[in-house]
């Protein structure tokens, strides 16, 4: 193929591919849609983040807390507004005395309730709460009268009002409804009530103020946008610097890690659990055991002789050599036993074809002398060759 040819030929290529893209250009429908990839990692760390930006937005001064003991020596109450928005569950007597202390000197505070009073025990688990002399009781124990009675002409029974003066309407919240303040000490200056019950309490302390709601999920991420949520909780701390304190002292960590992560602590029980399981298996066939050890004969003579050596002596074992020698003769020859020892030691000499002699050295009675090693070794040996030639 010549140059002019495969340019030619490029030239058709590239033609082509401009036709396909324009084709597939042609067949495509660019579309504009939004993916909700839901609350950014801020604002699940943080469930009331919204309310921080939101006060941010109304000029209001906001800080976030994570010491309880530091605000309320650090920090001047006048001119403050302190939320407690976590437990209180740890918080001691002494540090609930401090809270109040605070307030009395010009801070605002504002609690959750976070128990019921109990008739039996005449207290709740919340002891801010009871030293305020402020009860949270189920709606369901107030009376039915009563209720049915406030609710029969409410268009919106089951929201919360809050009237103010110069308004024509009033302000509304989605409180729970489950839940009912009530003022056993009668300080109360203002409230919010819906038709069945109050959800909100404000009360003077001293020089400052103490406002307490019966739950406080509305100012978080999800429902501060709802009714006039965000509206409460400027109205409630305008003209005041905000600090927002989610975390208080006392809390032991068992108790954050279990209410911060729960789904980690479910996941590491599993795990443990899986690892139990798996080094608790048994892994291959059951190995019988082994069969006990057997020794050779000849060990157990050696073993046998040891013995008797040690217990009774080398004069033992040659005497017993003796005797198997005599047994050998006395089967050859009846009635060895009655001849006299020379007569013997000739007899044994003409079986095993040795000297008299030498049948005396290894025959003669041994007495209790000590024999060395090497005699004793010579004599066995002369025993033995004189008991297997009979």
């Amino acid at each position: 193929m010549t140059t002019r040819q495969r340019l030619w030929a490029g030239l058709a290529a590239l033609a082509l591919l401009a036709a396909l893209a324009f084709l597939l250009l042609a067949q495509l429908d660019p579309q504009r849609r939004t993916v909700d990839l839901g609350p950014a990692p801020e604002a699940r760390a943080n469930p009331y983040l919204a309310a921080e930006h939101f006060l941010r937005q109304r000029q209001v001064a906001v800080e976030r807390a994570d010491n309880l003991a530091q605000i309320l020596d650090d920090t001047p109450a006048a001119g403050h507004s302190l939320l407690l928005l976590g437990s209180r569950q740890q918080l001691s007597a002494a540090q609930s005395q401090r809270l109040l202390d605070w307030a009395a000197n010009g801070g605002h505070l504002l609690v959750i309730a976070e128990a019921n009073w109990s008739e039996q025990r005449q207290r709740s688990d919340d002891l801010l709460l009871d030293l305020l002399q402020i009860r949270r009781l189920p709606s369901s124990s107030l009376a039915d009268d009563e209720a049915s009675a406030a609710s029969s002409d409410e268009p919106w029974p089951a929201l919360t009002k809050l009237y103010l003066e110069n308004e024509d309407a009033p302000a509304y919240f989605a409180f729970d409804t489950r839940y009912h303040l009530e003022d056993s000490g009668n300080r109360a200056h203002a409230w919010a009530n819906s038709a069945a019950a109050t959800h909100l309490l404000q009360l003077a302390h001293g020089d400052g103020l103490v406002t307490v709601l019966s739950d406080g999920k509305l100012w978080r991420n999800s429902r501060i946008g709802e009714h006039d949520h965000a509206w409460l909780l400027w109205y409630l701390t305008q003209d005041s610097q905000v600090i927002l304190l989610q975390r208080l002292d006392g809390e032991a960590l068992p108790y954050l890690l279990l209410r911060h992560f729960p789904a980690a602590l479910l996941a590491l029980v599993v795990l443990l659990a899986l690892l139990l399981w798996h080094f608790a298996l048994r892994h291959g066939p059951l190995q019988t055991d082994a069969p006990p050890a057997r020794r050779q004969l000849g060990e157990h003579l050696h073993a046998s002789a040891e013995f008797l050596c040690r217990q009774s002596g080398h004069t033992a074992l040659l005497t017993r050599l003796q005797a198997e020698v005599r047994q050998r003769a006395r089967q050859r020859h009846p009635g060895f036993e009655r001849l006299p020892v020379t007569e013997q030691w000739q007899l044994l000499a003409r079986l095993s074809r040795q000297t008299p002699s030498q049948i005396g050295q290894v025959m003669r009675p041994l007495g209790e002398q000590r024999i060395p090693p090497a005699q004793f070794t010579r004599q066995v040996a002369h025993l033995q060759r004189l008991r297997n030639e009979i």
